[in-house]
């Protein structure tokens, strides 16, 4: 069940708000489980035999099967109800924000003129434009997506985002939604004992689940978290200061970055490139070559890329790029990033992969078993919400 914010920033719910939020955590746990056992059933029973029959031979790729399984009633039911669901998750935590929004934007006011608990500090270019790819429609079918601003100093976006999530991640990430960045970090402690990052950049921050747990490892590790929405980082911030956690925030573009050459030790991002256009992403990757400093790491979590999955998981994991407005989700899943990072200038003897088990969901030591193995196969559960989970990453020492 979601676990409500209990930081400064926390929004305060009523008790059938929070039956609500409950409920749709339910309906999603439902959907994702149940629901789709149901209809990889129906395509194993009805649709891959039709397929097979049709073309002398099994499907080949997700792309296949999705337009075979376009006609399925089991296929349309799910999207169907997969879809609402997904509305519901932002709908049952949208109340309690619109009521509180004016009093949100003042206690986050407080914490970016220098209150809080932490020395972090605010970022934010007046005259920043929001990418065309963000303000052009609503991603994951989040009212007003990143960016969307009803007044001045306005963060409602912020807060949508973490209790939204809260609802939409069913425990899955930890009580503080952080698990990404947590078992990352704990596994890169563990296979390179002798790298002692000292600054690092997160690339869409949002409001950084996947930047604090950094500091958990290197306690002195200096972060500048990033993002194209200003409701996020005027939020991200405020967060951060009621948390007590020093947090750089910045309204920035990860395919134009403010910083000069060789700044950090560490240039990260937690699902975001999936979000840009792949132009972009080849952009973000050469600026994230430019500002690292020698020997230091460019790593990206994101789903497991189409070429290591089977052609019904392709399909199973691409849905969201037609059905969540996610339309550049499939398109980095095809991607060759191996060439793309050669492309930006990193070199082939300096790639890694990781697959990274959640620390929340699979415990310490088969993290750290993991980070010992130095394996890299995509085996198991691979960012699915489910039992078992782990985190694929990819990425380029410089």
């Amino acid at each position: 069940m979601p676990k409500q914010v209990s930081h400064d920033m926390a929004v305060s719910y009523t008790r059938d708000e929070y039956s609500r939020q409950q409920f749709v955590t339910g309906m999603r746990r439902y959907v994702l489980g149940d629901l789709a056992g149901h209809m990889r059933t129906s395509y194993e029973a009805n649709v891959k035999p039709a397929l097979e029959r049709k073309n002398g031979h099994a499907p080949k790729d997700g792309r296949e099967i999705h337009t075979a399984m376009k006609s399925d009633p089991m296929f349309k039911f799910y999207s169907t109800v997969r879809g609402a669901t997904q509305e519901m998750v932002w709908r049952s935590v949208m109340p309690g924000i619109e009521r509180e929004a004016e009093d949100l934007a003042e206690r986050a006011a407080q914490h970016n003129n220098g209150s809080g608990n932490a020395d972090g500090t605010l970022d934010i270019n007046p005259k920043f434009k929001t990418p065309r790819y963000i303000s052009a429609l609503d991603v994951h079918l989040m009212p007003g997506c990143y960016h969307t601003e009803y007044f001045d100093g306005d963060v409602s976006q912020g807060a949508l985002y973490e209790n939204g999530l809260n609802v939409f991640l069913m425990g899955f990430l930890g009580p503080e939604c952080d698990d990404t960045g947590r078992a990352v970090a704990h596994f890169l402690k563990e296979r390179y004992p002798d790298f002692k990052p000292k600054k690092m950049l997160d690339i869409g921050a949002t409001i950084g689940f996947h930047s604090h747990p950094w500091l958990e490892v290197w306690p002195d590790l200096e972060i500048h978290a990033i993002d194209v929405g200003a409701p996020n980082v005027r939020y991200g911030h405020a967060r951060s200061q009621a948390l007590g956690e020093t947090i750089h925030w910045h309204l920035m573009d990860g395919a134009d970055l403010k910083f000069e050459d060789e700044t950090f030790d560490i240039v990260w991002s937690a699902m975001v490139l999936h979000e840009m256009p792949m132009k972009v992403v080849s952009k973000v990757f050469e600026e994230s070559r430019r500002v690292l400093k020698p020997n230091g790491l460019m790593l990206h979590m994101e789903l497991p890329l189409n070429k290591y999955v089977e052609p019904y998981e392709q399909f199973y994991i691409d849905w969201d790029s037609y059905y969540n407005k996610e339309p550049f989700y499939k398109s980095l899943r095809d991607l060759d990033v191996d060439k793309a990072m050669a492309d930006a200038g990193f070199e082939a003897d300096k790639l890694v992969q990781f697959v990274v088990p959640s620390l929340h969901n699979n415990g310490e030591e088969a993290l750290l078993s993991a980070a010992r193995a130095n394996a890299a196969g995509v085996e198991g559960n691979v960012g699915k919400l489910q039992g078992g989970l782990k985190w694929f990453t990819f990425g380029a020492w410089k």
